[in-house]
C-alpha cells in the first residue's frame, strides 16, 4: 500500500510574533511540522505497521522546509519530495499549494492509495488544500478524521460532530485530513535521525512541473497582517435584570457598534 502525506513547515507555537512593516518577521524564528500534519505522518506509519508499503511526504515551501521533511523521515517515513517556492512564498494561497501539489503528484510513479493531511495549518487556518487537492485528484475526501480502519478497499472512519461521532463508510484511494485525537505522534529517535539524512528526498522547482504559472496564479491576496487589539478591563452591570439589559444594549450600540 503506498500513502502520502502532505504536510507543512510552519512557525513552532509557541514563537511569539513579532510584525513588521505588516509582516510576520522570521528572524530567529524557530520552524517545525504543522502540529495538524504530524498526526498524517503517524497514522500513515501505524497504518504500514499494519498493511505493509511505503510512506511518502510531499511538501510546498523555500529550502528550509528540507528540515521539516526529515523530521517525518526521522518518524519513519520513506522518502520524501521538496517543490521549491523560495522566491514565490508571497505569492501564493491555498488554490496556488493545491495545483501544486496535485502537479508534483503527477510526477510520482506511485500510485497513493491513501493521501492524508492536516485539517489545517496552524499559520494561516484556512483547512483547504486537502478538499482542494482531493476534487483536483477526483477521489474521496473525509475531513477531521479521528479513525481510520482499512480492509482491503474498504475504508471505516470517524469523525467528531459537535459532540458526537460520524461513522463513515468509503473506499481507496482515498484523501483524509487529520486532526487532534486521532493519535499521539512519536518523537524521532537518534537511529531514526541518523536513517533519515541518508533516505531519499527528491526536488522540484516549479518549471520542473508540467504546470503553467496561470494555474497557480493566487485567487487571494493578504493586505494586512495585525495583532488583534489588548482586552480592556470589564464592566460589571448593576440594578435590576431590567436595567442591566437596558445597560448592554446601549453599550453594545454605542460603544461597542456591534448591533
Amino acid at each position: 500500500m503506498n500513502f502520502l502525506v502532505c504536510l507543512k513547515q510552519t512557525f513552532d507555537t509557541e514563537e511569539k510574533i513579532v510584525l513588521k512593516n505588516g509582516e510576520i518577521s522570521e528572524e530567529a524564528v524557530e520552524f517545525i511540522i504543522n502540529p495538524y500534519d504530524e498526526y498524517a505522518v503517524e497514522e500513515a506509519i501505524r497504518l504500514k505497521e499494519l498493511h505493509g508499503g511505503e510512506i511518502t511526504i510531499l511538501t510546498i515551501g523555500p529550502d528550509r522546509a528540507e528540515q521539516a521533511l526529515r523530521s517525518a523521515l526521522a518518524m519513519g517515513a520513506d522518502k520524501a519530495v521538496l517543490v521549491e517556492t523560495e522566491d514565490l512564498e508571497d505569492e501564493l494561497d491555498e488554490h496556488s499549494i493545491s495545483q501544486l501539489l496535485y502537479a508534483a503528484i503527477q510526477e510520482q510513479e506511485d500510485n497513493y492509495d491513501l493521501i492524508l493531511c492536516g485539517y489545517m495549518a496552524v499559520d494561516d487556518g484556512s483547512a483547504q488544500v486537502g478538499p482542494r487537492l482531493a476534487q483536483y485528484l477526483q477521489i474521496p475526501h473525509v475531513s477531521t478524521i479521528t479513525k481510520i480502519t482499512i480492509a482491503g478497499n474498504e475504508v471505516s472512519l470517524e469523525k467528531d460532530i459537535e459532540g458526537d461521532v460520524e461513522h463513515i463508510q468509503t473506499h481507496l484511494p482515498l484523501l483524509v485530513t487529520t486532526q487532534q485525537g486521532l493519535n499521539d505522534p512519536r518523537y524521532p529517535t537518534i537511529p531514526g535521525i541518523m536513517k533519515a539524512k541518508r533516505k531519499p528526498l527528491t526536488r522540484f522547482e516549479i518549471d520542473d512541473l508540467s504546470i503553467s504559472e496561470q494555474s497557480i496564479s493566487a485567487k487571494t491576496a493578504q493586505k494586512e497582517v495585525f495583532l488583534p487589539p489588548q482586552k480592556q478591563a470589564g464592566q460589571i452591570l448593576k440594578g435590576s435584570i431590567k436595567e442591566q439589559v437596558t445597560s448592554l444594549v446601549e453599550k453594545l450600540h454605542k460603544d461597542a457598534k456591534v448591533i
